[in-house]
């Protein structure tokens, strides 16, 4: 393997070594406030469109490293709307709304 092919594997390599750090201090933080759920978004779009393209051009480390990005940013995405679910469930002033439907019974 020459030098230029090597490039894009070690830049697919950091790519997915810096997101699972990232989802690691994500975790480790109980935080979502380092990371949007709009940003996470954003990221699967374009992680998508990376992969039509780099399909269409036959070009293996990118669909590897946007595949992986794409799973990862997913995760993210999941773990945030599961934080913000459990602090809406948790918040004694921000009640998630409930109704009830109460249906009298015909008397014929």
């Amino acid at each position: 393997m020459s030098s230029n092919e090597d490039l894009p594997y070690s830049a697919t390599s950091l790519s997915i070594v810096a997101r699972i750090l990232f989802m690691y201090l994500l975790y480790k933080n109980k935080s979502t406030n380092t990371l949007s759920l709009i940003f996470c978004l954003l990221n699967i779009c374009s992680s998508s469109i990376w992969i039509c393209y780099s399909t269409n051009n036959n070009d293996l480390p990118m669909i590897i490293r946007s595949s992986s990005e794409l799973f990862l940013i997913t995760l993210s995405a999941a773990y945030i709307i599961k934080n913000k679910i459990n602090l809406l469930k948790h918040s004694s002033d921000k009640q998630l709304p409930i109704f009830k439907i109460e249906i009298e019974p015909n008397n014929n």
